[in-house]
């Protein structure tokens, strides 16, 4: 058992040297303190000589070779060869790990106010306390490290920031945010169709894309905003043309009554009035007049000449205007019309679309179903392959002289896994008497079965069915040896039985195999774990032989 407690420091856990001296709550005892960093024991190792040191201490000592103990050449008790320190040469010290795990502990960090012993300190606290003074890894700053989420984020000088939209990271000292916002193709910004209702905000880099895939919806919004345009329009176009159509009116007929006064001056006068500005007028054939009135003087005249070309002036106006607002109104007439046509196109393209898309969705589930067939067929395939390499291995391990070795290797890891009832069993490959002759295999169990389950190891004997069972002779009645090699070829552990023919177990067998039938205390385990040749490089050897004496 010594020998296996020596096993080597490299293989022991512990990657650190030994702990603070300021964890203690106490006084510090000398034999507390490892003999190359001087620090509290971690992992303690005792070396031959009696001097103790963490388990990383020591390692790193020995790493280029034997060295001499400095705390026996301190001490003057050099001793050659007890102190010498080489790999392999340390066992665990179990009680001085003990002794410093229960000693009461503090933290050293300033502020922190945890306490406990030393045991607690490593697996709870070491390297977890908020309170630890550490580097920011950008500015180099001294922080606690509660406090470095914080200072990364918001504090420190060579703090990167991303681009909230494409994620671009900016550097803190020579940011210029708004300017990439301009140009950044991740930027959401509203359609510019968002005047006649689109309300979705696109990526810059998007836009173009989103403009293609709504085009009907975009052409449905703009025609619902310029038929409102047009509704408005409409109530009010009556409004103004039957007012420009009164005033035209009522302008008409002062006309025809300055027309009327103008020929009765004319006529009172017997001449044109002088110095007129308006164009002549054809003065209409006109009754003689039975009165008579004043004869206006010439000023007069012309006052009512001018009035009557403003009042002209006025109509070609209104007519104008009139002739605008119908022509606007044709004009939407037009756009309208377009944006029908374009409607309709929209439409019956889209109609085009959705056809293919329903023929591209049929090819898709053709080709789906294709796929899926050919992975049922591919995996039929595989498992015929691994079928087919099982068969090979077990006919590339089977043997015909009704002689098997079995190895095992990795035993070690299978024992653990039998023990923590992972895999409690384990099956040879198949072997034969012959040729044509019984199939068999073995069944061991590395931690026991039965009366043996965790005191033995078990090993058992099982025929299996074999394509040539027809024509043996049942039941089998062979004489089996069962034997654990010892690997320097001096006492092997053997066990040999006859068939009971009345057992099931040697009976032709109607499954795979029969019911195991063999030595359930084959071998003890503290056989194997002792020091012995039965196990070498994690490797045993089981070895079988079936008398075929008759056969």
């Amino acid at each position: 058992m010594a020998a296996q407690e020596s096993s080597s420091p490299s293989s022991l856990e512990g990657n650190k040297p030994g702990l603070p001296k300021k964890i203690l709550a106490n006084n510090l005892e000398d034999k507390h303190l490892c003999n190359s960093c001087l620090k509290i024991l971690r992992r303690p190792l005792q070396a031959q000589c009696g001097h103790r040191f963490c388990s990383f201490c020591f390692n790193k000592i020995v790493s280029s070779g034997p060295q001499k103990c400095s705390a026996c050449i301190k001490e003057d008790l050099f001793e050659d060869p007890t102190s010498i320190l080489r790999e392999g040469g340390a066992f665990p010290d179990n009680a001085a790990r003990r002794e410093v795990e229960a000693l009461a502990a503090v933290c050293p960090n300033e502020g922190c106010t945890w306490t406990g012993n030393i045991k607690e300190y490593e697996v709870n606290h070491e390297g977890k306390c908020d309170f630890t003074i550490i580097l920011c890894p950008s500015c180099k700053e001294l922080m606690r490290s509660n406090e470095l989420e914080r200072h990364s984020e918001r504090e420190c000088p060579e703090r990167t920031l991303n681009c909230k939209y494409c994620k671009e990271p900016f550097h803190f000292k020579n940011i210029k945010y708004v300017d990439h916002i301009k140009f950044c193709s991740k930027f959401r910004a509203p359609c510019r169709f968002h005047v006649v209702g689109c309300d979705t905000s696109v990526e810059k880099e998007k836009i173009h894309d989103h403009e293609r895939a709504c085009s009907y919806e975009h052409l449905n919004l703009l025609l619902h905003f310029i038929m409102g345009i047009k509704v408005s329009l409409e109530s009010l176009q009556p409004q103004n043309l039957e007012l420009a159509g009164h005033k035209i009116h009522e302008l008409h007929r002062a006309l025809r009554e300055l027309e009327l006064k103008l020929g009765q001056l004319t006529l009172g006068v017997g001449a044109p009035v002088q110095g007129a500005c308006a164009p002549a007028l054809p003065t209409p054939a006109l009754p003689a007049l039975t009165t008579s009135f004043t004869p206006l003087p010439s000023a007069m005249g012309a006052a009512l000449e001018l009035q009557l070309h403003s009042e002209k002036t006025k109509v070609a106006e209104l007519s104008r205007r009139c002739q605008e607002l119908e022509l606007k109104v044709s004009t939407f007439e037009n756009i309208v019309c377009v944006l029908n046509r374009e409607l309709e196109r929209s439409c019956t393209t889209m109609e085009a679309y959705n056809r293919q898309h329903r023929l591209d969705q049929d090819k898709v589930e053709i080709l789906n179903n294709k796929v899926r067939q050919l992975e049922r067929t591919v995996g039929l395939r595989d498992l015929s392959i691994v079928e087919m390499e099982g068969k090979m291995k077990e006919m590339s391990a089977a043997t015909f002289d009704g002689i098997f070795v079995w190895k095992i290797s990795d035993f070690t890891k299978k024992r653990q896994d039998a023990i923590a009832g992972r895999a409690p069993a384990m099956f040879s490959p198949a072997f034969y008497t012959s040729k044509y002759g019984y199939k068999m295999c073995l069944r061991i169990y590395l931690n026991g079965d039965g009366a043996g389950r965790g005191t033995h190891l078990s090993l058992f004997f099982v025929v299996m069915r074999g394509h040539s069972d027809a024509l043996l002779k049942w039941p089998f009645n062979q004489k089996v040896t069962l034997m654990l090699l010892d690997q320097n070829n001096r006492e092997h552990i053997i066990d040999a039985f006859r068939p009971d023919i009345s057992s099931s177990s040697f009976q032709r067998p109607v499954s795979d195999m029969n019911i195991a039938s063999g030595c359930p205390l084959f071998c003890p385990l503290p056989k194997l774990d002792s020091k012995n040749s039965y196990i070498r490089d994690d490797t045993i050897f089981i070895k079988a032989i079936v008398d075929l004496t008759g056969l």
